[in-house]
């Protein structure tokens, strides 16, 4: 019955205690008991009390090797079997391989000296067992005392083991609560990069509308210039108009010329048939051609005057022409070569955004490597601490005292160790909120750039408008100016019909027509000097644009410094961490003993 119930419960995964006590077993039996130790790996208690298992020697050694190969279970209690020394051999010789019986009752057999001396050499090799009660087996007292002392050092290495593997836990504990708090660090590190990237962006963007704005300026200024050019035009060709009356006039007085000496031969052969009737009247007639004829010299001499001043006039527009052109290539220059310097900055501020982005991504693989790196220290320090915590089990039967002493050492080395993890903690906890509210200032500080830069941009666009206003009065003075060239063009026509009549009130008009060219030669004058101011007033324009272009170009610099003391110190920051932690892992109790060894 033993046997099949034995055999049912080989296979039983449920069934955690069995008390067989008081069933007289036998052979079988402790062959079934062998078996269903071997097999089964639910059981954790077996109760054999009075059952003689010791008087079948085949049996109990076929029971003894399945207790070998048993790695589950941890109570057995074995009383009143009648276990001879022999019985206790092979028990001992079971135990030197079993590593989970803790309990193990012994009492009311028959092991004697001998059986009492191969169990307590057994628990040399045994560190698992706890408990065992060897009384009523005529066991020596030294024997006895001896394996009280073995079973103390077995439950001083369980709690030692123990106390270890619970500071082994917290290490791992912390160490991942550091890894986690670095990556969260390191996160913020990389959120904060892409937060002044973006603010950089947005610069970079009102910088180019500004551009744009200062383009659009500049294209308005050009249309302004070319409507003088067409203005300066059509004010040559009313001069070239007023030259060709000139020359009309000249054709007009040659025809007065002839006519007046046709009258002269006329009167001359008048006078040459009147000769002897009237030489009075002969007298007067020379006195009055002597008269014309000087007459006649100062008209020439005036014509003369006003060609000469007409060659001045033209030699004078020929001049503003001149300077005209000269002024728009200058302007045109300086503009592709503003062009020109905007387009290399773009370039210079685009290339160092790359090396930017491509020290940043360096800067993260060499984290991540540096990480992987000290990930694998870690394993390799545990396994050596493991290597280590197996040779000092081996010598702890030995040294208990000088561990305990160790131990307290370890423990106050490891409050000094906390304490100042703690302290560096708030250390760092400080430093990062000083960093945050120098971040904010810096936020702050570009937040009032922008706001200068917009406040330059309405001061820009006034200027502009008041240089919209003043082409448009400039353009009105044209206008009226043209009214009165075609008003002055009237009043000669009406000279020229009146020439004819009166030739005296023609020199007047003339007089008159070059005081007018006068008045048009000041107005000349004045409007080359308001071109000179207007492009004096652009070129101090295009000076600040390019200073305003400098200054942001140094805050980019400002800002690059800025980033990579930030990755300084973030590099410092964690070299710091890292010897933190290989200061902690070396204070605590298991470095201590490595060092101590």
């Amino acid at each position: 019955g033993v046997r099949l119930l034995l055999h049912g419960l080989c296979s039983n995964t449920t069934v955690k205690s069995l008390d067989l006590k008081g069933n007289n077993l036998r052979t079988m039996g402790a062959e079934a008991l062998g078996k269903l130790l071997r097999q089964n790996k639910s059981i954790r208690s077996l109760t054999l009390e009075w059952n003689s298992l010791g008087m079948w020697e085949e049996g109990f050694s076929f029971f003894c090797q399945g207790l070998r190969a048993n790695n589950f279970l941890q109570r057995l209690d074995l009383r009143n079997n009648q276990i001879n020394h022999q019985g206790a051999g092979e028990l001992a010789m079971a135990l030197t391989q079993n590593s989970s019986l803790q309990e193990l009752d012994l009492r009311w057999n028959n092991i004697g000296l001998l059986g009492g001396r191969a169990l307590l050499n057994c628990l040399h090799s045994n560190k698992t067992l706890k408990r065992l009660e060897l009384a009523g087996n005529n066991v020596p007292g030294d024997i006895l005392k001896a394996v009280e002392q073995a079973l103390d050092h077995n439950q001083d290495r369980e709690a030692i083991l123990s106390e270890a593997q619970n500071q082994v836990n917290i290490l791992s504990k912390e160490v991942l609560s550091l890894k986690d708090e670095k990556n969260k660090q390191f996160m913020d590190f990389v959120d904060t990069v892409d937060k002044q990237k973006e603010e950089k962006a947005r610069s970079e963007k009102m910088s180019a509308a500004r551009v744009s704005q200062l383009q659009e300026a500049l294209d308005e200024q050009y249309s302004i210039m070319n409507s003088l050019k067409t203005k300066l035009q059509m004010t040559e060709a009313a001069l070239a108009l007023s030259e060709q009356k000139v020359h009309n006039l000249g054709e007009l007085l040659n025809a007065m010329k002839q006519e007046q000496n046709c009258v002269a031969e006329c009167h001359f052969r008048e006078l040459q048939q009147q000769k002897q009737e009237a030489a009075d009247r002969e007298d007067k007639l020379l006195h009055d051609l002597s008269a014309a004829s000087e007459k006649n010299l100062l008209l020439r001499n005036q014509v003369d005057e006003l060609e000469r001043k007409c060659k001045v006039q033209q030699d004078q527009l020929f001049q503003v022409k001149q300077d005209l052109t000269n002024t728009t290539a200058e302007l045109k220059l300086r503009a592709v070569e503003a062009e020109e310097r905007l387009e290399t900055e773009k370039r210079r501020f685009k290339q160092s955004l790359e090396d930017m982005e491509s020290l940043r991504v360096k800067e993260v693989d060499r984290m991540t490597q540096h990480m992987e790196a000290s990930e694998r220290s870690m394993h390799n320090r545990i396994q050596r601490l493991e290597a280590i915590r197996i040779s000092l089990e081996e010598e702890l039967s030995q040294v208990k005292a000088a561990v305990l002493t160790e131990r307290g050492q370890a423990e106050e080395e490891l409050i000094k160790v906390r304490s100042q993890a703690r302290l560096e903690e708030q250390q760092r906890l400080e430093h990062l909120k000083e960093k945050l509210r120098l971040m904010t200032e810096s936020r702050d500080e570009a937040q009032n750039c922008c706001l200068k830069q917009k406040e330059m941009v309405a001061e820009a666009q006034a200027k502009a408008k008041q240089l919209s206003l003043y082409a448009d009065g400039l353009r009105r003075r044209l206008d009226e100016l043209q009214q009165d060239l075609d008003s002055k063009e009237e009043e000669k026509v009406t000279e020229l019909n009146k020439v004819k009549v009166e030739l005296q009130e023609q020199i007047g008009h003339l007089e008159a027509e070059r005081a007018a060219q006068d008045g048009l030669r000041e107005k000349i004058a004045a409007l080359e000097r308001q071109l000179k101011a207007l492009s004096s007033n652009h070129r101090e324009a295009l000076l600040d644009k390019e200073g305003e272009i400098s200054l942001l170009l140094e805050k980019l610099r400002m800002k690059e410094a800025e980033i990579s003391r930030v990755r300084e110190e973030e590099a410092q920051r964690a070299s710091f961490l890292q010897n933190a932690i290989m200061a902690y892992v070396q204070g605590s109790p298991l470095g201590t003993h490595s060092s101590r060894k």
